[in-house]
């Protein structure tokens, strides 16, 4: 008889300890799974977060090399004291970088701001009602309006619209086909205070040059996010009181000389993997004395840790278990063999050679191994969406207070940032696919092997004479 054969007959004709053999298996490779499938879940949701969170590379003045300027001239000029020159980007400059690999879109930024005509403005303390904000001793404040304007090439990069913490309520937002026009989103509690719709129009009046008043057409209403704060002082005006308009129109109000300029450039990277050859492609195609690259991955590297973290412990749980199964499994084998000293000595002493002795064990251990694949199989699923929901809810919370504790420390009162929200958003899809399995029946038989070479060690040293005298 083969000792396949001697297997099956074995484990049919003993179905309490099979059952309890299958009972145990199972239950060590419901955990390597659950393990398998976090492990790889996280994975995936590492690669995800490149296209849901990205990165982004900031074209700007060079702030440092201006301040440099500005300190040089101090110490030559002893009459006059010199003021602090920065350059505005040149968009033809923005487009060169567009161009670059990895770069999906770009968003130009333009702010300024402009004095109500012919409605009120939100007031806030410090502030009078209608005609705008006043400054100390009553008088307007010099080239300060009291409505702020975003000039912006597309409202949805905004990254207070990216994270849904300002959203379009009526009409729509900002894009590329504003460009040249005078078409203005305002915010929804400016809207209810001067019952202004989509459609209807506004005039704001230029605070410096020649004071030129504009017309501007109501295209979309926004609601700004609840915990934006108000600004306090001179000259400090209230949220609602922030309206978005093309950057082209920001830099009309600003003067002839900002045409075709911005602010600062932002680009959206596709592959955040890729942000700093991007930064380092970029500075090539700029004057870096005027102007400087500054990147912001913080989103994508803050799920990336909590992912790597995940993947970590993931790991640890798959290993701790397939020694600890290791150990149970060679146990259980060396007390099922001692069980079985007779029937080894009688298959010897009938000149049946060790190793297939050894091998039927294999053999029994192997058919115990399918039936506990199939079975871990269809609670892996469960185990590891307990497990990994568990997981990523720790590394959230600790991603999140960090976030805000540096958010906290960096600005006043605690600014919002796209971090948190991105950490909070991750979760892990664990399914289970017949890559897992295999890898799973893997692991398992590794486990197997080891377990019957840790308890074989007795079988080779069986005399057969001895066994069946005993």
């Amino acid at each position: 008889m083969n000792f396949f054969k001697r297997a099956w007959l074995n484990l049919t004709a003993k179905k309490g300890r099979s059952i309890l053999l299958v009972l145990v298996t199972s239950a060590i490779m419901l955990f390597v799974l659950a393990g398998l499938l976090i492990r790889n879940a996280a994975d995936t949701a590492t690669s995800n977060a490149k296209k849901s969170v990205g990165a982004t590379v900031t074209l700007s003045a060079n702030r440092e090399a201006a301040f440099k300027k500005m300190r040089s001239a101090t110490s030559t000029s002893k009459s006059s004291r010199p003021k602090l020159t920065t350059s505005p980007v040149k968009l033809s400059d923005a487009k060169k970088i567009a161009k670059l690999s990895n770069v999906s879109s770009y968003n130009a930024t333009v702010s300024t701001s402009a004095n109500a005509k012919g409605f009120d403005t939100i007031s806030t303390s410090g502030s009078s009602t209608g005609g705008g904000m006043k400054g100390m001793g009553g008088s307007s404040s010099s080239g300060t309006g009291d409505i702020s304007i975003t000039g912006v090439t597309n409202t949805n990069s905004v990254s207070t619209f990216e994270s849904s913490s300002s959203k379009i309520t009526k009409g729509r937002g900002i894009t590329a086909s504003d460009e040249g026009t005078n078409n203005v989103v305002i915010e929804s509690e400016l809207a209810k205070e001067d019952s202004l719709s989509v459609g209807d129009t506004i005039k704001l009046k230029a605070t410096t040059g020649d004071k030129k008043t504009y017309t501007m057409k109501i295209v979309g209403i926004y609601k700004a996010s609840s915990s934006a704060s108000t600004q306090q002082g001179p000259g400090s005006t209230d949220v609602s009181n922030s309206v978005y308009t093309s950057y082209t129109f920001a830099n009309t109000v600003k003067g002839s000389k900002y045409k075709n300029t911005a602010d600062s450039v932002t680009f959206a990277i596709s592959d955040p993997a890729k942000v700093s050859s991007v930064k380092t492609s970029g500075k090539q195609l700029i004057n870096t004395s005027k102007y400087s690259l500054s990147t912001d991955d913080s989103s994508y590297q803050t799920v990336k840790s909590s992912m790597n973290n995940v993947k970590s412990f993931a790991d640890k749980i798959v290993w701790l278990v397939a020694i600890a199964g290791t150990i149970i499994l060679a146990l259980i084998v060396i007390l099922m063999i001692r069980e079985r000293r007779y029937e080894i000595g009688v298959l010897l002493s009938l000149g049946e050679s060790r190793w297939k002795i050894v091998a039927q064990f294999f053999a029994e251990m192997v058919m115990v191994l399918i039936v506990s694949v199939v079975l871990a199989g269809f609670g892996g699923k469960f185990v590891g969406n307990k497990l990994g929901d568990q997981l990523v809810s720790q590394q959230t919370t600790t991603a999140t207070t960090t976030t805000s504790s540096t958010s906290q420390q960096g600005q006043p009162g605690g600014g919002q940032t796209g971090n948190a929200s991105a950490t909070t958003d991750t979760n892990l899809d664990i399914n289970v696919t017949v890559m897992d399995l295999v890898e799973l029946g893997g692991f398992g038989l590794a486990i197997m092997f080891l377990s019957i070479m840790l308890a074989s060690g007795g079988i080779l040293r069986l005399q057969p004479k001895k066994v069946l005298i005993d």
